[in-house]
């Protein structure tokens, strides 16, 4: 088996691993939070499957970014939440439940969201484009609901062995995510360069710029949980949007990768002075009289 054949093996697993501490830490009531707060849902589904779209539609309509940049932010836009930033949102305030549940909902929605904003992108566009729920399913089972399902289960049945698991099977997968993302970044640095220097740097920090923006205005009252809205707004999943982006334009994969990479690496930087304000403004918030 070759390296090549061995990182997105490694990196599976440690989406896999991440998921599952997740789950093994939450309980059949997290996963179903938003789907019994229809308003807090129909927040969630307007900010990541609607306003962001079509933000990101009108963008590519109107500048001039090269094919990779611009089949890849339509792709991200269409995808749903990733499976790591549940943790990132707790660590920020937001409530287990709403983390948990906002990864449900996203991913179970994006079967039916996925193949009807794709085709409608394409009909935009005039292009031919296709993608089935049956082409995204298995990243979201693999990805999402059958290790948060696992983990589920064995708090259920187990909790002292769940919140015992927590910690290693967490610690596990981000050693994982190391060992796979950095033969990635070396391997595609050349790539990325090539990517900067054309531009499209900007181009990906304003996907995260307009993210965070529509999130933080439609996630609600609740201080904690409208950050976690603002980060899921602007941080998709990347495994998806490389997925979609390949199975419309194969012959480009390399190119998207490069680009995903750089939204990812651009996007973490981007969000840290927003991250940083929202931390300040809750301590204000907080401090006694």
């Amino acid at each position: 088996m070759t390296l090549a054949q061995i990182i997105p093996l490694v990196l599976t697993a440690s989406i896999f691993l991440n998921v599952l501490a997740l789950g093994l830490a939450a309980n059949l009531e997290d996963a179903t939070y938003l789907f019994r707060r229809p308003w807090l849902l129909l927040r969630a589904v307007l900010s990541m499957n609607v306003l962001m779209v079509l933000i990101v539609v009108a963008c590519a309509s109107i500048f001039d970014l090269t094919f990779p940049v611009k089949v890849v932010l339509l792709a991200l836009a269409v995808s749903p939440v990733p499976p790591l930033l549940p943790t990132k949102e707790r660590k920020h305030g937001a409530t287990r439940s709403y983390a948990v549940g906002l990864l449900v909902s996203a991913v179970l929605l994006s079967l039916v969201f996925i193949p009807s904003s794709i085709e409608w992108i394409g009909q935009y566009f005039g292009r031919e484009t296709h993608v089935s729920a049956s082409d995204i399913a298995p990243v979201i089972l693999i990805s999402a609901i059958v290790p948060l399902a696992l983990g589920i289960l064995v708090h259920r049945l187990m909790p002292d062995l769940a919140e015992r698991l927590v910690r290693p099977v967490s610690l596990l997968s981000m050693i994982l995510l190391v060992l796979g993302a950095l033969p990635i970044l070396f391997t595609m640095s050349g790539a990325i360069w090539t990517t900067i220097v054309n531009g499209s740097l900007i181009a990906l920090a304003c996907f995260t710029l307009i993210g965070l923006a529509v999130g933080h205005i439609l996630g609600g009252p609740d201080p904690g949980n409208r950050t976690a809205l603002a980060l899921a707004t602007c941080s998709r999943h990347p495994g998806m949007a490389l997925t979609i982006a390949s199975l419309n334009f194969p012959d480009q994969k390399a190119a998207f990768m490069a680009v995903v990479i750089l939204h990812l690496i651009v996007g973490a930087l981007v969000s840290i002075p927003y991250l940083r304000w929202r931390i300040s403004r809750d301590r204000v918030a907080w401090t006694p009289p």
